[in-house]
């Protein structure tokens, strides 16, 4: 192997690495945190207690200028089955999702309790719903597995917090567990995670949209 070969590959090496730092030091705080303040990020919320020792864990928040009366009919909706999930309903589809995004509120999707399945791919496993607290929060979470002693593996949480009479702060808070594996910390870390906050800012953007046109 020549010099400009070695070189080549050092070089690849290097912007590789770089690369990498850049985004577990820089650009994944920076998703994993989007839009929410330091009060926000550390404060507990309902649903952080079924996954008590998760690794993963994102909180976005967004500000929403309705009042929590106009922001919850709205949640309560999501599903793939039902009013869809206001995020790129494209991409969704490429995967085949058939997804389709509502632009009012339906009264025969206004009931959702805990028990319930709310759909996000048409093969894909369903995602219970875990906890209703009306105006206030929503936590859907996957099934709990009997290695962790019942406890779920992840939980997606929707919270509603009144600002004032006109204005609403959403905050999306994920948890999850990170199992072992080289290709399951790339699966996770370096694909999943942005993958889900690209989509989920959309919703949230698609969500604030519809809610202060309503």
């Amino acid at each position: 192997m020549n010099k400009k070969s070695v070189a080549r590959i050092v070089g690849a090496l290097a912007a590789g690495i770089g690369g990498l730092s850049a985004y577990l030091f820089v650009i994944r705080p920076w998703h994993l945190t989007w839009g929410a303040t330091d009060e926000e990020l550390n404060s507990p919320l309902p649903g952080d207690e079924l996954v008590p020792d998760a690794k993963m864990i994102a909180t976005h928040a967004i500000t929403i200028h309705a009042p929590v009366s106009n922001v919850w009919p709205w949640l309560v909706q999501i599903g793939q089955t039902r009013g869809g999930f206001f995020s790129y309903t494209s991409l969704e589809n490429i995967v085949g999702c058939h997804m389709s995004n509502a632009d009012e509120i339906h009264p025969q999707w206004q009931e959702i309790k805990v028990g319930d399945r709310v759909w996000l791919h048409p093969k894909a496993p369903t995602l219970p719903v875990a906890i209703v607290e009306p105006y206030r929060a929503l936590v859907l979470g996957g099934v709990p597995e009997e290695k962790h002693q019942g406890a779920m593996v992840g939980t997606w949480g929707f919270y509603l917090k009144e600002r004032d009479k006109k204005t609403t702060r959403l905050i999306i808070r994920g948890r999850g567990r990170q199992e072992p594996g080289l290709l399951r910390w790339v699966s996770d870390y370096v694909v999943f995670e942005p993958a889900h906050f690209i989509m989920e800012r959309k919703m949230m953007l698609g969500i604030k949209h519809r809610a202060e046109s309503s």
